[in-house]
């Protein structure tokens, strides 16, 4: 019997669209090196982020890799933003039981938020779709062993 290919969604904020394409280019590279069948969204804010995600659980992915750049400006706007989203992400991941890597950097400034989507600190859109296949996996497994144990 044939292997089902994992299917992984990539959810990509426009906005701070100078670090998010960085973030989905190595969430992106690294899901084509591990022969997963990709489905890519852009949605216009981090805000979006959560309906997409679920949509795409929705159409059968087993995983989602959800990226933005929420950088701190000067009113409490950041603070809102960046918890609605995880709020979000962390509700879906509970509800449907498959993983979302959370790629959504949360930042004081634009250079720190340059260094994590390929610079010195690395990619962090590759991080989070590297957790993604391995939270697929490891829940995979956990039903695996479940099943078995009820089987008994």
């Amino acid at each position: 019997m044939k292997k089902k290919k994992l299917k992984v969604g990539v959810v990509t904020a426009r906005f701070n669209s100078e670090i998010t394409e960085k973030l989905e280019e190595g969430a992106l590279s690294l899901l084509e090196e591990n022969d997963v069948e990709i489905l890519n969204v852009k949605v216009p804010g981090a805000v979006e982020i959560p309906l997409a995600c679920q949509s795409l659980l929705d159409a059968g992915c087993d995983g989602v890799v959800a990226l933005g750049a929420v950088i701190r400006g000067e009113t409490s706007h950041y603070d809102y933003v960046c918890n609605s989203v995880e709020r979000g992400v962390t509700q879906l991941m509970l509800e449907y039981k498959k993983p979302i890597g959370f790629g959504v950097l949360t930042t004081e400034n634009d250079e720190q938020a340059l260094d994590r989507s390929g610079g010195r600190h690395g990619n962090k859109g590759a991080e989070a779709a590297q957790v993604t296949l391995e939270m697929i996996g490891l829940t995979k497994d956990l039903k695996k062993i479940s099943s078995q144990k009820k089987k008994k």
